[in-house]
This record gives structure tokens, sequence and C-alpha cells, in this order.
């Protein structure tokens, strides 16, 4: 019997290596969706439509927030960014999972409309830890350190409202955590009503 699927939501403060973890999590599970973002933003080299993202026109977006079509979205740098609530809730209702990797806000926004979605709070072991994270990208000024852990603080608090929150110690057992959430999320009774249902129908058969 066909279930509707999971809307995993992953977020946690940069640095905590959102990324590197939902790329490992699709990697050992591919039967999980990739929710691919829209954007008015033009494409980089070797991006590709509908694998990176959908390229939008800003006309074109905003009548998708007009319409009520997106499931969150921001502006960022003179840009829309976006993720198309239709082609989420086509592959929901084929029973597959769909994953999101958002910044905190984003998330919330999510959860406002999606209240029935999964949502996992990555987090570094300490904030020690972040910073050196942070440090070791080698790309970011003391300012922007500073303002990064700083939201960080700031994000953590936010974290409190999420379904799960999984620790970053390691890839492999961030990944094993979050198989580990979904397996069980499937399991719960709530999900499987409609099967006990039929269970019961076929008893003494």
């Amino acid at each position: 019997m066909k279930k509707q699927g999971l809307l995993i939501v992953v977020s946690g403060p940069s640095g905590t290596g959102k990324g590197t973890v939902c790329k490992a999590l699709l990697a050992a599970h591919p039967e999980i969706a990739y929710s691919v973002s829209a954007t008015t933003r033009s494409p980089r080299e070797g991006e590709q439509n509908g694998v990176n993202y959908y390229f939008t026109e800003k006309a074109a977006f905003e009548k998708m927030i007009a319409n009520g079509e997106l499931l969150e979205w921001a502006e960022v740098y003179g840009n829309y960014y976006g993720t198309p609530l239709e082609k989420i809730q086509a592959k929901l209702s084929e029973g597959q999972d769909v994953l999101l990797e958002l910044e905190t806000h984003g998330a919330m926004k999510v959860k406002k409309q999606f209240p029935e979605g999964l949502y996992i709070y990555l987090v570094p072991p300490s904030l020690p830890e972040l910073e050196k994270r942070i440090r070791g990208r080698g790309t970011e000024t003391e300012e922007s350190i500073a303002r990064r852990l700083g939201a960080a603080a700031t994000e953590l608090e936010i974290g409190k409202h999420y379904s799960y929150v999984v620790v970053n110690d390691d890839v492999d057992r961030a990944v094993e955590h979050i198989a580990a959430i979904l397996t069980a999320e499937h399991c719960r009774i709530e999900r499987n009503i409609e099967f006990i249902d039929e269970l019961e129908k076929g008893k003494g058969k």
C-alpha cells in the first residue's frame, strides 16, 4: 500500500556541514528525491536547468509568489530563490521522500505551511569546532567569522523547534542517524493506520 512520502528538511548553522551530509545521504539512499530550488539568477558555468536550479525569469518568479506556488522563498543579493510546491507535492503523493536543505529561517517558513514534515537540525560537536571548520575554509575574514559565529548562537535557539537533532562529528555517522530517523518515521503507527486496517479485514482468511 503506497504511503505519502516524507518531507525531510535539514538545517543547521553555517559551517556545520549540511551540504556534505545531504550529499552523502542522497548517495547512500538514491530513493530519496532532492528538492531543486527555483532562482532568478543566471546559470553559472556547468549548471543545468532542472538539475542545479530551475532558472526562472523575475516576472515569472514573482507570479509564483503571488499565486502561492512556493513553499518558501527569499531574496538574496537581488535574486530570488524559492522551493516550488507543486513538484514536491507530486513526489510526496507518489510515496517518495523529498529532501530540502534550508537555512533555519526558511525551514521555519516551511514548517508553518507543512507542520507534518520531518525537521532535522544538524549541529557541530561544539562551537570551538564550528569556528575551526569555518576558519578551515580559508575564505572568511575575521569580521565574517565573528558574524557567522554570532548567527550560529541565534540559530541554535531556533533549532529547538525541530523534530530531531543530529551531531555532525562524522559524516557517515550523521548519515546513519538520519537514515535511522527516517526508518522510525516510516514505521510510526499514524502512517500505517490503513495498513493495520487492511490486516484486520483479512483476519481469519
